[in-house]
């Protein structure tokens, strides 16, 4: 469902797949080749929620903030995720359940591990592995890391393409 609020109309790139059980309101922007599968909240009422290219946003994830959030490209979100910081950088995979609070800032290349919390304020550097509760950088990323970042979320485009075909 996309949804006006406050005059703001979210804004789809005509290749990006919205399934028809998200919730979509406002000052959104969703970038070419992204999806957004069933589930997800993205609330643009408070402020903009620019999503880039390419990002995967999977099932009951939700997505707000009260300052801008800006998505970069290549972003894969997993299952229940919940966004509510200012910035994700291009080439991340953020894990199942993890939480990014106000005012985080991830930087590219980087993995946030299935149940992370990372907490307000945080700056997380490019290519870091960040894991726990409270969240902390434990590693730069390898080599090898970077190549499974950055091919993350090219198996969710083309599934959603065929969602798109199918017509869901």
């Amino acid at each position: 469902m996309i949804k006006t609020f406050g005059g703001k109309t979210p804004q789809v790139a005509q290749s990006a797949f919205v399934s028809e059980a998200a919730y979509v309101i406002g000052d959104v922007e969703i970038g070419e080749g992204s999806s957004i599968w069933p589930g997800v909240v993205i609330r643009g009422d408070i402020a903009s929620i620019k999503i880039g290219k390419m990002v995967n946003v999977q099932d009951n994830s939700v997505l707000h903030a009260d300052t801008p959030l800006v998505i970069g490209d290549n972003v894969l979100i997993g299952h229940s995720a919940v966004i509510h910081c200012e910035r994700i950088g291009n080439n991340v995979i953020v894990g199942i359940n993890a939480t990014l609070l106000d005012f985080t800032q991830i930087g590219d290349f980087c993995i946030i591990g299935a149940n992370a919390m990372v907490g307000e304020r945080m700056r997380i550097p490019d290519r870091s592995l960040v894991l726990g509760v409270p969240a902390r950088v434990k590693k730069e990323l390898s080599a090898e890391q970077i190549k499974m970042v950055e091919r993350a979320c090219e198996h969710y485009a083309l599934l959603a393409q065929e969602y798109k075909k199918q017509g869901f």
